[in-house]
């Protein structure tokens, strides 16, 4: 099959397959490729079961691994002594292409690629070294970019034999332990680019099979050493990953590939990899690449609620599901799993109030199916106090809202409205329950202490009903009180457990405090005598209401004096002391109010910053995107007034743009999945020109006058999003 020529030369591996299968089979479940031995990392146990058998729900996830693990090393076989170097290599390279003889190259590649020893040979740092540590992994990195960097220029007999080579190295290293040098020759042929080329899959896919069945020592090796890839070069090897994925599942060619039912495990074996570079990755601050380069947006198109109904019934199977590895799912996949589950127990508690209600021979009505809210405008905060804590069991039913004394029917646009107008009192500085960061334009939760921390509970209630609802909210907290709100993700059954602690360093108080932040690093970093000049103890001060009180960071902390050797204990006590300890009754009531709503095993597959967004929207507007999707009724894209409309929306500041935005839609901010999400449309006002542009923001409708020019079009536009508060009917 390899000799046949450049268009076929890969396509068929069948006896390939054969021959490792057969090997697999005769080594039993010993070395079962399709499990993947990791840590318990987020492991919530003593959970109720959501079905049958189902006692625990863990996130499989490699974020963090131990320093060292550690298990029987091999004995390393010796090496061949190989001198080329990576001037040598680029010289055959030159003369290869000015004479055309490619003799020597194929040599080199054939001879280097033929097996796991001859890769260490050509491609190690020195070969008389062991290299058996995490922080080096002995790889000459240049020498192996450059061969590969040279690969595909080559003629398609010297590509083959490198293939070749591949396939003899994975048949001999099936069996036995692994070696480091064994681990070397993984990590260099992942990145071989042939493999971005669907002919070389069946390869491919056999290659991610060995690694994925690699033991957790050895996979503490990869990653510890895959963090060292440059960033360019890590880039294209998830790409390829996410690739091989995307075009199994759905193949351009279906021919090309095997039946899925003989490469199940294709797929598997490939994300178990792809995980191993996501804790390389979340091994770096900052990121190798961001995290969204580890969404694979083909996802969005199969059937997610299958993959989550998997995860949650089968978790304690072998049973795979991308929802083990959420890295991998994309925000907007996510909402849509949060969305449905949402829905799911909306009609659930919808229906047995139902069967309640009709088995006390009572007359059904619609009401009990929603959570109705009626509040005054004028006790805005008290009024939804009151309906949240008295209606807590209908938490989790359809919201709708009605402001007493108001005709306007709730079809989505009150439910805005309030929740809009709720958080902008209740985060007001006079309110006194956060305090407003100028220097990082953020809030934060105030460390005064009170009686009743029901508010903090009624903010966090209304977060949960945002992403419950769907709705976007304009709240500007920072990533760290997402990290908080995920820890646990799931409330604990013990009421005594912790909640809203998390992991805190100077990292997140400069998102909050950035002076202060500052203030501390500069301590860290001071070459002076760090007690006699600064003369602090491990004793911090706070004003409360006019009053200065003193808190000790440890144990008589306030005859502990900071000093050149403990200023870095002090200084993490500090901030844990700030984002932690001074505001834990707080920050749990407003815990305890969003899980009061959100509760569901779907939190466990979100990132703190994929939980700010589903919170929070985007910030970033994109009119021209607006432009291109939003919807016409009575109107042409091309109409006068259209164009009018349009040419005035581009030219406006960044502020009149967020005020057309909420005057349309009840909320300034974009949605998940962009303003294509919004699904926003114009239609004809048959009405007189004089009269101002109406909203219904129910339906994010946007009802224009046909207006003579640009110039009235824009001074009436002005009017109406200046002045948007309050509803009626017409």
């Amino acid at each position: 099959g390899l000799e046949r020529g450049a268009k076929n030369q890969f396509s068929t591996f069948s006896n390939f397959i054969t021959t490792l299968n057969q090997k697999k089979e005769g080594i039993g479940s010993r070395s079962s490729p399709t499990q993947l031995v990791i840590p318990n990392i987020k492991n919530v146990r003593d959970l109720p079961p959501i079905c049958l058998d189902v006692r625990q729900k863990q996130r499989i996830s490699i974020d963090t691994l131990p320093q060292e693990l550690k298990a029987p090393v091999p004995p390393e076989p010796s090496l061949p002594i190989r001198t080329k170097t990576v001037k040598d290599f680029q010289d055959d390279v030159e003369k290869a292409k000015s004479s055309g003889d490619w003799r020597a190259v194929h040599d080199f590649y054939s001879t280097t690629f033929d097996s796991f020893l001859e890769i260490n040979a050509a491609f190690k740092k020195d070969t008389n070294s062991p290299f058996n540590t995490t922080e080096d992994s002995g790889i000459n990195a240049k020498f192996v970019n450059v061969v590969y960097d040279a690969l595909l220029s080559t003629p398609q007999d010297v590509q083959k034999s490198v293939l070749k080579g591949v396939i003899n190295g994975l048949l001999q290293e099936w069996k036995g332990p692994r070696t480091k040098d064994d681990l070397r020759a993984y990590c260099i042929l992942l990145q071989n680019p042939q493999f971005s080329n669907t002919s070389t899959y069946v390869i491919y896919a056999h290659l991610l099979r060995q690694i994925a069945a690699l033991t957790e020592a050895d996979h503490h090796f990869l990653v510890h050493w895959s963090k060292k890839i440059s960033q360019r070069r890590f880039k294209q090897l998830v790409d390829r990953l996410l690739q091989f994925i995307s075009l199994r599942l759905f193949p351009a060619k279906p021919e090309e590939f095997p039946p899925m039912v003989k490469c199940a495990w294709w797929i598997p074996s490939a994300t178990k990899v792809l995980a191993l570079f996501n804790a390389a990755n979340s091994l770096v601050t900052p990121p190798i690449i961001s995290y969204t380069d580890f969404y694979n947006s083909t996802l969005d198109h199969i059937d997610l609620m299958e993959e989550y109904h998997n995860w949650q019934c089968y978790a304690n199977s072998h049973r795979f599901s991308f929802c083990q590895y959420p890295f991998i799912i994309s925000i907007a996949a996510k909402k849509v799993i949060i969305q449905r589950d949402s829905e799911q127990q909306m009609i659930s508690i919808a229906r047995q109030s139902l069967v309640d209600k009709v088995s006390r021979r009572q007359k059904p009505d619609m009401n009990m199916l929603f959570l109705n809210v009626k509040v005054r405008r004028t006790h805005l905060v008290s009024d939804s106090l009151d309906e949240l804590a008295r209606k807590r069991a209908d938490l989790k039913k359809k919201l709708k809202v009605t402001f007493v004394g108001e005709a306007g029917l709730d079809m989505g646009g009150l439910t805005k409205e309030w929740f809009l107008l709720l958080i902008r009192q209740i985060f007001h500085p006079d309110y006194g329950m956060f305090t407003y960061h100028k220097d990082s334009h953020c809030h934060w939760f105030s460390s005064f202490k009170c009686d009743n921390y029901s508010e903090f509970r009624l903010v966090g209630a209304l977060m949960g009903l945002a992403v419950y609802n769907s709705i976007t909210l304009d709240i500007r907290f920072p990533p760290c009180c997402y990290k908080k709100l995920l820890s646990p993700p799931i409330v604990p059954c013990d009421h005594n457990a912790l909640v809203g602690i998390c992991d805190v360093a100077l990292d997140d108080l400069v998102q909050i405090m950035p002076e202060l932040a500052h203030g501390l690093s500069e301590l860290l970093s001071y070459e002076g005598n760090v007690e006699e000049d600064f003369y602090s103890t491990f004793q911090v001060f706070q004003e409360e209401f006019g009053v200065i009180k003193s808190y000790n960071l440890k144990p008589n902390g306030d005859k502990i004096p900071v000093t050149n050797q403990n200023r870095k204990e002090y200084v993490q006590l500090y901030v844990d002391f700030l984002l932690n300890k001074s505001i834990y009754k707080q920050f749990a009531a407003f815990y305890y109010g969003f899980h009061s709503v959100c509760a569901s095993y779907a939190l466990l597959l979100l990132r703190p910053e994929e939980v700010e967004i589903l919170v929070c929207g985007s910030p970033e507007l994109d009119m021209s995107a607006l432009q291109r999707s939003t919807q016409y009724e009575g109107y042409q894209k091309n109409d006068p007034t259209i164009r009018y409309f349009w040419e005035v929306v581009l030219g406006f500041s960044l502020d009149l743009q967020k005020k057309l935005l909420h005057f349309a839609t009840g909320s300034d901010r974009v949605p998940v999945g962009g303003m294509a999400d919004l699904n926003f449309k114009i239609s004809k006002s048959e009405t007189s020109t004089n009269w101002l542009p109406v909203a219904h923001t129910c339906f994010n409708q946007l009802c224009l006058p046909p207006y003579k020019n640009k110039k009235e079009l824009k001074q009436k536009l002005i009017i109406g999003i200046s002045n948007a508060e309050g509803f009626g009917l017409e």
